[in-house]
């Protein structure tokens, strides 16, 4: 059985840095077929995609993090990552990382999407 394990959030304070990371379990040589993505939610708000990754390593970021965040993964470990910089306040939230098996589209940070969730890791970015 897949699981994606978080790790990596914390406390920051705006114009920080920090680096996210998800290990995926479970899935054997299948994990680099997978289209994988980072998503968030913020108390109140609806589930927000942040950026998503596909097999050949082609990123997709939203608007909002655009040029500020990086998304990547290691095949080899079976690992996902997102660095962060120049946070701010509005990047406060909990954080998911995402798998989607079978992707049949391009891969896009679309929650509906996508079939196994992580149990998230908060980030705060203090004003």
């Amino acid at each position: 059985q897949v699981q994606l394990v978080e790790s990596g959030g914390g406390s920051v304070q705006a114009g920080g840095s920090l680096r996210l990371s998800c290990v995926v379990s479970g899935s054997g040589y299948s994990y680099s077929r997978y289209c994988m993505g980072w998503f968030r939610q913020a108390p109140g708000k609806e589930r927000e995609g942040v950026a998503a990754i596909d097999s050949a390593s082609t990123p997709t970021y939203a608007d909002s993090v655009e040029g500020r965040f990086t998304i990547s993964r290691d095949n080899a470990k079976n690992t996902l990552n997102l660095q962060m910089t120049s946070l701010k306040a509005e990047d406060t939230a909990l954080y998911y990382c995402a798998a989607e098996f079978w992707p049949s589209a391009p891969c896009r940070p679309l929650p509906r999407g996508f079939d196994k969730w992580g149990q998230g890791t908060q980030v705060t970015v203090s004003s």
